[in-house]
């Protein structure tokens, strides 16, 4: 049985309605570009932005979001990653546009480009109001420990426990996950009016590519492994050091070791790549939500994986939690590690 069990959920795409946002997120990403950064015509860069969408959607397992050489995402893995991928391939191709870009950013981190294309993303989404998806408040509130009937600490003009008593599993800790700093999630959670906080872990770069990090994963067929392909067309990079580390450091509590992540942890997420791939290899239990924009290739994938679950709804994910205390999970983890197939399914 799981003693206590930190549920990782991502912010952007988990809790939010990132496809309701993305139209406005396209919109100032590129009044920014025209205004601040390039310098071209507002309309060009609109009609460049669509052309390169749809082709790139024509063709998604030949795009991606690149960083350090390296494919951190499909590009049509999720709408707010659509919107990086569009941008990064739609500035990559056109000289004019790249000569701007690296005048821009004559000091970046990881290369002009992809340090343009994180800087639209985070200033702007902080500048959208959040859009929660309809269960995020009720799922949140099921995973928080109960509190007593007159637990106070409300805020002005906010009844104690007017967010609601807390879930029935004392054994359970949510833990936003972000690649944002915590301030602008911090700030739009305080929208739910939880009446409680809610630890975010932030800035985990899950998009941090290394080319260089010697670190390998087992997998049941090909051995230890830095790339997972999980289809004809698509393979996962694994190498991600700075996510990793993240993960591991969550996990920490001063008695586990790391043999027992698998155990302490699990994540949830609309998006496979960034997010889901690397704790599968880790052995840590993820839940794929799935979304408007879910491709068929990533919900096959974690289905497969016997520590995988795709989650039609965010509301489905308390009872899913609740799986996790059987023996089927631990069977179809043996039954994976150990090189053979599973019959069971969920």
């Amino acid at each position: 049985m799981v003693k206590h069990l930190k549920v990782i959920i991502d912010y952007d795409g988990t809790l939010t309605a990132e496809e309701a946002q993305v139209a406005a997120l396209a919109e100032k990403s590129l009044d920014t570009l025209a205004r601040e950064i390039i310098g071209a015509p507002r309309e060009t860069l609109a009609a460049d932005y669509q052309a390169t969408r749809a082709r790139l959607l024509r063709a998604p397992h030949r795009y991606w979001w690149e960083v350090n050489g390296l494919v951190a995402s499909y590009c049509n893995e999720g709408a707010f990653i659509l919107n990086t991928t569009t941008l990064q391939v739609m500035l990559r191709e056109n000289p004019a546009y790249t000569r701007a870009v690296a005048a821009a950013f004559p000091q970046a981190e990881y290369d002009p480009l992809a340090d343009c294309t994180n800087y639209l993303f985070h200033r702007h989404t902080a500048e959208l109001p959040p859009r929660f998806r309809p269960a995020a408040h009720d799922v949140l509130l099921a995973l928080m420990p109960p509190v007593p009937p007159n637990f106070g600490g409300a805020r002005e003009g906010v009844p104690p426990n007017f967010g609601g008593p807390g879930g029935q599993h004392p054994d359970r800790t949510p833990i936003i996950l972000t690649n944002s700093l915590g301030d602008k999630v911090n700030r739009h959670l305080g929208t739910l009016v939880l009446n409680r906080k809610i630890t975010v872990l932030g800035d985990t770069r899950q998009y941090d590519m290394d080319p260089d990090w010697p670190h390998r994963f087992p997998h049941p067929q090909l051995g230890e492994i830095q790339v997972w392909p999980v289809s004809e067309k698509y393979q996962i990079d694994l190498r991600r050091p700075v996510y990793y580390r993240a993960l591991v450091q969550a996990a920490a509590d001063g008695s586990a070791e790391f043999a027992e992540v698998g155990s302490q942890l699990a994540v949830v997420a609309d998006t496979l790549s960034l997010p889901g791939a690397l704790p599968l290899m880790m052995g840590i239990p993820f839940f794929l939500l799935r979304t408007p924009y879910t491709p068929a290739w990533c919900a096959q994938a974690v289905d497969a994986h016997p520590l995988g679950r795709v989650l039609g709804d965010l509301a489905d994910l308390p009872a899913a939690l609740d799986a996790l205390g059987s023996g089927h999970v631990d069977l179809r983890r043996d039954l994976w590690y150990n090189g053979h197939e599973s019959d069971s399914r969920r």
